[in-house]
């Protein structure tokens, strides 16, 4: 029942909202949409784009003795974009896994197959489309980052609105289909930004997640249904233009929920903290600092740590090379929690992205 309601709310969001952006489009906009011919100066065009990653992150938990490893291989996407305007794109592409000697060669070729209405102020997706730049502005405690290794792409819908003020993001993610051996799994969540003042440094910003992990059709023996989240609101200042020193420099506080619960087991515990965090980079250094205290929560997407009731880490960054599309950079994180002061994980990532090229231009009608 859980989950038909929570499609429902999400659907119909969908459908309000895009209703709604149709009329907020502006009248440039609207000619776009409404007619069959394109304009001379906005053709139909062809496009592709390739982009990875290669990466080395070396997990020393002392904290968390089960859970060490070392993940290590490249990720390595390329699609083919078909845009019969500026607004719509249809994107039909791949995105492989290979890990350091692993075989087969590639562990897993994630299909990336969707389409993308895009204006002024309205973003929706539909299909399986890339998580960076979507989701990855979720707080590590919800969703860990090491997502970006194994499931680079939502498979779902995505809708979202920016203003001046902020923006607001509703989404859906399909993890398992329901089999007679494959559990039925889909997350699904709300994340945004206000800022009452565009041109202060004041903002609030939330992030919202909810999973539900149902069993097999038909139901097999230990089998048990469980619904999970998680939600943090934040209170932040960014004052990165307020003063000449840093790059960038922002700061936030606020406070961190989740529940969990097995229904054939026992009812939804709950638990709650305070977090806070600070951001500052200068050139190519950045330390990014992550606090938790509070109960200890049990999210199945963030990350273990959270389990601690009292949890900090810090991120020191280098962008050791930028050239052009190419960007290498080292990451060490120092995790201190109880009876662990002194975990150290190191990363060490070099991406690449080519960017949208345009390999033909069909003219209009």
């Amino acid at each position: 029942m859980i989950k038909k309601i929570y499609l429902f709310v999400f659907v119909s969001l969908i459908t309000v909202s895009a209703a709604f952006a149709q009329l907020k489009t502006n009248t440039r906009d609207t000619v776009r949409l409404t007619t069959t011919s394109h304009t001379a100066d906005k053709p139909t065009t062809l496009d592709i784009h390739f982009n990875g990653f290669a990466f080395l992150d070396d997990h020393e938990y002392d904290a968390l003795v089960p859970l060490r490893k070392t993940i290590s291989g490249t990720r390595t996407a390329v699609d083919v974009g078909f845009n019969p305007d500026s607004l719509n794109h249809f994107i039909v592409g791949v995105n492989a896994l290979h890990e350091f000697g692993g075989k087969p060669y590639f562990l897993t070729a994630n299909p990336v197959a969707y389409y993308n209405f895009a204006n002024a102020n309205w973003m929706f997706y539909a299909g399986e489309f890339p998580r960076q730049g979507l989701l990855t502005q979720y707080p590590r405690a919800l969703l860990n980052d090491t997502l970006i290794y194994y499931r680079p792409n939502v498979e779902g819908l995505l809708l979202s609105n920016h203003g001046k003020h902020g923006y607001e993001t509703g989404w859906i993610d399909w993890v398992s289909r329901q089999t007679a051996t494959e559990r039925n799994q889909f997350l699904a969540g709300f994340l945004g930004k206000l800022m009452p003042d565009p041109t202060g440094s004041f903002y609030v910003s939330h992030f919202v997640l909810f999973m539900h992990d149902a069993g097999t059709k038909p139901l097999q023996p230990n089998s048990p249904i469980e619904d999970n989240g998680g939600a943090q609101v934040r209170l932040g200042l960014d004052l990165t233009h307020k003063q000449t020193l840093f790059d960038s420099l922002s700061f936030e506080v606020g406070a961190m929920a989740s529940a969990h619960r097995v229904r054939s087991e026992f009812n939804f515990i709950y638990s709650k903290g305070f977090v806070a965090s600070f951001y500052v980079a200068y050139k190519a250094f950045s330390l990014y600092d992550e606090f938790y205290r509070g109960q200890p929560n049990y999210i199945i997407y963030g990350d273990p740590f959270y389990v601690k009731t009292i949890y900090n880490r810090l991120d020191a960054s280098y962008n050791a090379f930028v050239y052009k599309r190419l960007k290498g950079t080292f990451m060490f994180s120092f995790h201190q929690s109880p009876g662990h002061p002194g975990d150290l994980s190191e990363v060490f990532r070099v991406v690449y992205d080519i960017g949208r090229v345009k390999i033909a231009q069909f003219a209009g009608n």
